[in-house]
This record gives structure tokens, C-alpha cells and sequence, in this order.
């Protein structure tokens, strides 16, 4: 599976590289590697602290003000420049040589949540999900309501139908899992739907997920909504320490953070036009089957979008061999990322994702700090390079002769014609036969 030794396991052997290049076309993934780097642990601590006021900030798909104003915040603090588009995805920019932004780093704030459906007869609320999840992981979630009121919000719980075994027996086990045999219990005194809609409650009121993040001894953080704010606090931590250090990259870098990926359409809008490669930072789907890893970082092959980049994943791969990150290859089977949105949206561009191993996703959440380090100090090496191939992809099109496959791996897999043994020509054509027939049945 492409697993790397994880730095610091035991018995790790690491050779110097005596000298490296950032062309993918003059090395291979079977270079020597480097000391693992690490983090600096204050670097590593804002990372935490970041992703745990993320983490705090409610935000499904379609009500992410919130969290973009908290964002924006952070941005202004770092003193990186950034636009909001007019649906309020945002589009930061790191100093970079290059005339053009030509690399984006891709991140997604919004989260699955859900919407009112409908004020039930019981005072109580029908749902409807935001983004792909199942019911099984919402009930017995704590919840908040927000209304048309921006000033308030109700808290409450999702329950499901039958929720007292004093009550129904055996009935809370057998009784269906769907979204039709869940509701939300308000904390308030209402009983009836006059009183919901007494308290200014409506349909189509969003229902976010209170996500109780707590960080474990042995490092994990287990948190609802790691999916996609994992992701956000990685990119910030990136964006501070180019600003600190006042560090000019090889390329000017756009860090966008989008507000629908979880609804399918994240990155369909608002990449500058010039960005040659893309990188989409989400979770690394961690279950049996799967060979992600939660103490590392994981580099996808493919997803239900189709294969990534070869060329990008493969240098994402020698960048990680080269520096020691503990990193794995997977496919995901039943998942999409910002870059299927952009791709699809018609952007020109090499994509590929960065993952940092999630157990559980979408419902109660598990990665490891060491997973996100691993994801931050890959994507710093990237960043920190030319471009895969630095002539080819610094210009949207250009000629055949020019196209990199010349270099790998396309001239040895190139199709030739069939054997014909002795036959060097193709032969007599066949008469065939006269019909009908003059003679038999069919006469």
C-alpha cells in the first residue's frame, strides 16, 4: 500500500540525500529520504488552538458567515491578503516569485448539518440532512436551531422516534434508522406546532451539530466536524508561517476555503484562472479496506471523481519520501473532494489531495495531531518547489513535442500492432458464398 516507515517508529532508517531536485522528471520515488522534520511545537500549539475555535464555530453548508468571519479575522491578523467571493468563499494569497498564481491550496469550512422540514403536531421538529449522512449518527446528538433571528438560537437534542426502552421495549432496537424516524426536542416549553411557531421557528431553519471536540493523551482529537475544519486549520498554520518568516515561495499561492463542498460544488468558482496546480486538503477515510493512515498523512490515487494528477500525486509521493513524513497511497471509493467541484467546473489544472487520516467520518470524528503535522509539513515541501514541470506547466497549453510524457512514463507504454507470424500481408479477400443456396433445405 505505499506505507512509509513513520518518523520517530522504531527502527527507522533514513539515508542523507546528498543532493535533490524538484523536477519530477529527473527523480523517483525510490530516492533516498531525509531526517523526518517536525513542526515547531508552537507552530504546532496555534495549529490546535485553531482548529479547536474552528471546531466552536458552527457552520453547515449554507450558513457559514460565521465562520468566515472568523477566518477573515485570523487572515488580518497574519496580514494576508484575501477577497470573499459573492456567495462568501474566500480567496487568500501567499507572496510567491511568479508572475502569476499559479498553486492553490483548497479547504472546505462548511460541515454537514441540517434543515428544518417540518414543525411537527408534537412541538417538535422533522429533519432534513445537509450534505451526505446517515441518521444513525445524528441521533442523540446536542444540537442548536438557528432562526431568521440572527441574535438567537434554541438548543435541543435529535431523538429518535421511539427513545425510551421504559416506554417501548424492545421497540428503540427494532424501530427503523432513516432520517422520517428521528426528531429534535426542543429545550423549551412548547408542545405543539403553534408554540415552534411562536418561538420564531421555521421551516428551512438550519440545525447545526454541537461538536464537544476533546484532545486525548495519546494525541487524538475526537470531534464532530474535524471534516473539514482539519483541513482550514492545516492552510492557516501554512499562511502563518510564510507571513512570520517572511517567506517568498517559488510560486504565488491562493488559499481558498470554500463554503459548499460538503453539497458538492465547493470549488466550482472563484480560482484564479492562472493555477497550475491544485491541491485539495480534506480527510483520509480510515475503516477496514482502506489504507489510510490516522498517524500520517495519506495520498489518494483516486476517488469516485476518477484518478488525480499522475504526475502531482506521484511528486506529492518522492516529497514525502524525501523528508521522512509517514504517508500512505489509498482509494476512495464512495467520496468526493473540491478538486472533483473545480475540475468540473472546467478549471485547467493539475489536482490532487492531501488527507489526514479520519476514523468515523461524518459522524463522532477521530484524527491524530500527528496526521495533521505530517499533512502541514508535506504541503510546506510542495510549496517550497517548482512546479512539477516547471516549463510545461507554467503555460495553460503548448505542443506535442513540448508535453512531458516523453519524460514519463508514456514511452513505454505505447501500443503496437498484433503479430502476424509469417503474414506480412493481409491476404486474398473470401468470396464467400452464393445465396440462396441452389441446393439443400434452404433452397
Amino acid at each position: 500500500m505505499g506505507l512509509a516507515a513513520r518518523p520517530g517508529g522504531a527502527g527507522l532508517t533514513v539515508d542523507r540525500l546528498a543532493s535533490t531536485t524538484s523536477n519530477l522528471g529527473k527523480a523517483t520515488l525510490t530516492d533516498p529520504v531525509t531526517t523526518a522534520a517536525r513542526m515547531p511545537e508552537a507552530d504546532r500549539s496555534w495549529m490546535i488552538d485553531t482548529l479547536l475555535a474552528l471546531l466552536q464555530t458552527p457552520s453547515p453548508s449554507g450558513r457559514t458567515d460565521a465562520v468566515m468571519q472568523l477566518i477573515g479575522g485570523i487572515l488580518d491578523e497574519l496580514g494576508v491578503p484575501f477577497t470573499l467571493t459573492r456567495r462568501g468563499a474566500l480567496t487568500a494569497e501567499l507572496p510567491g516569485e511568479s508572475a502569476t498564481t499559479d498553486r492553490a491550496i483548497v479547504v472546505h469550512a462548511d460541515t454537514i448539518g441540517c434543515m428544518v422540514r417540518e414543525l411537527k403536531d408534537n412541538g417538535r421538529l422533522e429533519l432534513v440532512p445537509v450534505g451526505t449522512f446517515s441518521a444513525r449518527f445524528a441521533a442523540g446528538a446536542r444540537v442548536r436551531i438557528f432562526t431568521d433571528d440572527v441574535d438567537e438560537f434554541f438548543t435541543g437534542t435529535v431523538m429518535p422516534l421511539k427513545a425510551s426502552g421504559h416506554a417501548y421495549g424492545d421497540e428503540i432496537d427494532t424501530q427503523p434508522t432513516d432520517w422520517d424516524h428521528v426528531e429534535v426536542r426542543i429545550d423549551r416549553n412548547v408542545s405543539s406546532r403553534e408554540d415552534l411557531v411562536a418561538l420564531g421557528l421555521n421551516i428551512g431553519d438550519f440545525v447545526a451539530f454541537i461538536t464537544s471536540p476533546e484532545l486525548t493523551e495519546d494525541g487524538f482529537i475526537v470531534s464532530r466536524h474535524l471534516d473539514g475544519k482539519a483541513g482550514v486549520a492545516v492552510a492557516l498554520a501554512l499562511a502563518r508561517n510564510v507571513m512570520d518568516n517572511k517567506i517568498l515561495l517559488p510560486h504565488r499561492t491562493t488559499i481558498m476555503i470554500t463554503i459548499t463542498e460538503e453539497v458538492g460544488h465547493g470549488a466550482s468558482s472563484g480560482l484564479p484562472p492562472d493555477v497550475a496546480e491544485l491541491v485539495s486538503v480534506d480527510n483520509a477515510v480510515c475503516a477496514p479496506g482502506q489504507h489510510s493512515l490516522e498517524h500520517g498523512v495519506t495520498i489518494p490515487m483516486a476517488d469516485m471523481h476518477g484518478p488525480f494528477d499522475y504526475h502531482l500525486t506521484r511528486n506529492l509521493l518522492r516529497l514525502a519520501k524525501k523528508h521522512g513524513i509517514a504517508h500512505a497511497r489509498d482509494v476512495f471509493r464512495f467520496y468526493r473532494s473540491d478538486a472533483a467541484a473545480a475540475i468540473e467546473a472546467g478549471a485547467n489544472t493539475r489536482a490532487a489531495l492531501v488527507a489526514f487520516g479520519l476514523d468515523g467520518s461524518h459522524g463522532w470524528e477521530r484524527s491524530h495531531l500527528d496526521s495533521l503535522e505530517a499533512c502541514y509539513l508535506l504541503l510546506e515541501s510542495w510549496l517550497g518547489t517548482a512546479l512539477t514541470f516547471a516549463t510545461w506547466d507554467a503555460k495553460p497549453s503548448g505542443k506535442l513535442r513540448d508535453f512531458p510524457s516523453s519524460k514519463q512514463p508514456a514511452p513505454t507504454e505505447q501500443w503496437v500492432p498484433l503479430s502476424r507470424g509469417d503474414f506480412t500481408e493481409p491476404g486474398d479477400v473470401s468470396p464467400g458464398e452464393h445465396w440462396p443456396p441452389a441446393e439443400g433445405p434452404q433452397a
